[in-house]
């Protein structure tokens, strides 16, 4: 077992030098994981690739998310479906839980404003929105949206959020102010089952994934007048026929193109997102679940859920492409879900929902570097890094 250990030691400073970046002595990165089953969140050490710790939350945990402008991370804890969520925060210097926020029946995910002065969470049981305000730790507002929401987004001017009610087949929008509570703006139907939700970056449409039918609702963001273009409301713009069972949207870094995972067509489907084209689908996997675009726009990491494989595919090439090591996929634990890229992206994080693990692959050579456990049930990932 010693020599074991030791040998392990030689091969992870063997790599270091080839894959991984050297931090300076005051830098530190974690990514964080909810486990449903366990009423925790895995900390790990981003920098050491290890298990750093297991904190106790809230019942239920599932959404995370870090702050863009404070060292804190937010877990929403769902609890029981018959009381009232709450919110985690957990103080990322200290990593631990410095305060719980009350929120409503069945919340499962948030999202922060730009500034990082505002959360907002879908409470799915409540058929609302809360908003939390992050300096005083405490809810401010309950806006009313539709039946079930389950995803709220905030566009990157600020200005307004996209809310996707998975049980009443539409998405609500709502604006906001810094000198008002959000208001509804717009309410879309006729997206069956809307789950995910992908904004541009210049914050002027949104994609909607229809998870109960086969389409993309493409959303035309609505517009103040200025020197060039007129005023424009919010519109549905169009219709995109995918797989079936469209269940997440990635985007590519510089928003040109959209690709969806099409859960029961084991394929992902690739949008213009200037054009509303669907450039064509693609076979993966078995379930394919959850994708993510490298930072350079060029490659695709897709979860296949029921292979226990990542399935890459070649965004310049246009098809799915054999690892550098070989083999077809990059075989990881089983139930592959959630992915995160480390901050310099030589690290991409696999949350494995059934086998209670996180794949570490490096992305250069795109092979599986380690697992580590986690708690039961692990669902989501949020990566946060700092300098002391």
């Amino acid at each position: 077992m010693v020599f074991a250990a030791a040998l392990a030691g030689l091969f992870l400073i063997g790599c270091r030098s080839h894959d991984f970046p050297q931090y300076p002595a005051n830098y530190r990165e974690f990514a964080y994981v909810t486990n449903g089953g366990s009423d925790t969140v895995s900390v790990f050490d981003v920098v050491n690739i290890r298990l750093d710790r297991q904190i106790q939350v809230g019942q239920d945990p599932t959404g995370i998310t870090a702050n863009p402008k404070r060292n804190e991370v937010y877990v929403v804890n769902s609890g029981n479906g018959s009381s009232n969520g709450s919110v985690s925060v957990i103080d990322t210097e200290k990593n631990a839980v410095v305060a719980t926020i009350p929120v409503h029946r069945k919340p499962y995910f948030l999202d922060v404003s730009p500034d990082g002065h505002l959360a907002y969470v879908a409470n799915s049981g409540s058929n609302s929105v809360s908003v939390i305000d992050l300096d005083s730790r405490r809810e401010i507002e309950v806006v009313g949206v539709g039946e079930a929401p389950g995803l709220v987004r905030v566009t990157p001017d600020d200005r307004s959020l996209i809310v996707t009610n998975r049980l009443g087949n539409s998405i609500s929008i709502l604006e906001t102010t810094a000198s008002a509570p959000p208001q509804l703006r717009k309410v879309i139907p006729g997206c069956p089952g809307a789950t995910d939700v992908a904004i541009l970056p210049d914050s002027s449409k949104a994609f909607v994934a229809c998870s109960s039918g086969h389409q993309i609702m493409a959303i035309a963001l609505a517009q103040a007048a200025d020197s060039n273009h007129p005023s424009r409301p919010d519109q549905l713009e169009a219709m995109l026929d995918v797989g079936r069972s469209p269940v997440h949207l990635a985007l590519k870094p510089d928003g040109g193109e959209l690709f969806v995972s099409n859960f029961d067509s084991n394929s992902i489907s690739e949008i213009v997102t200037s054009t509303d084209d669907v450039g064509g689908s693609y076979l993966m996997g078995s379930n394919p679940v959850r994708g993510l675009v490298t930072p350079d726009n060029a490659l695709l990491f897709e979860s296949d859920f029921s292979s226990q494989d990542i399935s890459l595919y070649s965004i310049d090439d246009g098809k799915r492409i054999a690892p550098a090591t070989g083999g077809f996929s990059i075989h990881v634990g089983d139930g592959p879900d959630a992915l995160a890229f480390s901050s310099t992206g030589n690290l991409l994080f696999a949350v494995d929902a059934r086998s209670g693990d996180v794949a570490v692959i490096r992305t250069s050579s795109q092979s599986l570097f380690t697992l580590l456990p986690t708690g039961r049930q692990p669902n989501a990932i949020a990566l946060k890094s700092f300098r002391l």
